[in-house]
Order: C-alpha cells, then structure tokens, then sequence
C-alpha cells in the first residue's frame, strides 16, 4: 500500500486525511506533534502522526497541506526529500487573498522545486477547496484536477490517486504551467471569498 504523509494540521489536510486513509496509508506531519495527533485522533482511520522529517521518511508521496508562505520554513526543517513525489496544492496568495505574491516568472511550486531539487514536484488541488475533497460532497460529478510537472512518472502516480478518490485528472504539461493554474487557483478564491458562490466550486475545462 502507498504511505502517503499529509503535512499540516488544517481543513484542507483534515479532508484530505479522511480523502486518502480508505485507499492508503497516511501519516500526518507538523510541527506540533500535539496537533497532528488530534487530527489523527478525529479521523475514522488508522491514521499515524509523526513529526515532519518522521513523516516524510515513511512516506511515498508527500502532500503539502499548507499556506505557501509556510512550506519553505516547513521544507527546510525536514530531511530525506530524495525521489520524494511531493503534491503542491498552494496558491501563493496574499494574506487578504487579494493578490498572488509571485507569479508570471516563476510559481509556487517551482519555487518549492528550488527548494527541494532532488524531489518531484507536482502542481495539483489548488482549485479544489477543502469542502469538495469528501467524494459525497461532488454528488457523483468528477471534478477535474489540473496536474502539472517535470516528471512523468509521478503525474502518473499522482493522476491515479486523484481518480482513486473521485477527480478527473486533467494533464496540464510541465510544472512551469503553475504560472497559469495559480492564477486560476486564486480566481477560484475570488468566486469563492469575494463574490458570493461558496466553497463548493471548482473549475472545468469543458469539450465541446
């Protein structure tokens, strides 16, 4: 069974945890042990908690649950991140979600990739807000997952773990793309905060 370790402790690690633990093993990590181990605690699954670098080294596929503005502190602090796949699902944001902090020559997640050069970064989630991670919550719809990376294999990996639990894994090219999701990221916020529509929605690229 694929070790997936969830870092973070937020409503987006939180659905993911319940998301993943039926179909893979999952370790949540942070900081404060403490609250990994509530979250844990609360999930209906076999769930371990674990110290950051602790996670990260039982792990398979690191999923990072957190703000952007806290993954490089989060990434500096751990350990054995070879050939780790690890899952951006950040929008760098402002702290009033008015603006992206960076973009149009770089994104999140290359930035992240910087970070961890002998890791496999994938752009993927960050149009879907924490509400939409329950498959119950979509009412049988496949929303789509725009997955972006350098790496095929783990867009592989990571597109059958998104249909594993009820997304539409969308091929969106190399991670360089996240310039683009990003913003779409962000948009989505837009709707969601700003203009009335809610959490329960998500982007669709549509054929017709």
């Amino acid at each position: 069974m694929m070790n997936i370790a969830i870092l973070g402790t937020g409503n987006m690690a939180a659905g993911f945890v319940e998301a993943l633990a039926s179909k893979y093993k999952v370790t949540i990590g942070a900081r404060d042990q403490a609250k990994a181990a509530a979250l844990a605690e609360k999930s209906a699954y076999d769930v371990e908690a674990r110290g950051i670098s602790a996670a990260i080294a039982v792990s398979d596929v690191v999923l990072l649950a957190l703000p952007f503005s806290a993954i490089k502190d989060v990434l500096n602090t751990a350990s054995n991140m070879d050939k780790k796949i690890l899952i951006d699902i950040s929008n760098p944001v402002t702290e009033d979600f008015q603006q992206l902090s960076l973009g149009h020559t770089t994104s999140a997640a290359e930035e992240i990739q910087t970070i961890v050069p002998n890791a496999y970064v994938v752009k993927a989630f960050n149009t879907i807000f924490a509400p939409l991670l329950p498959e119950e919550a979509r009412h049988d719809q496949h929303l789509q997952v725009f997955l972006a990376t350098d790496n095929e294999p783990a867009k592989a990996i990571i597109s059958e773990i998104a249909s594993s639990i009820g997304f539409t894994a969308i091929d969106a090219g190399q991670l360089k793309n996240a310039r683009f999701l990003e913003p779409i990221g962000a948009m989505n916020i837009q709707f969601g905060f700003f203009l009335g529509q809610g959490t329960n929605i998500a982007p669709t690229w549509k054929h017709l």
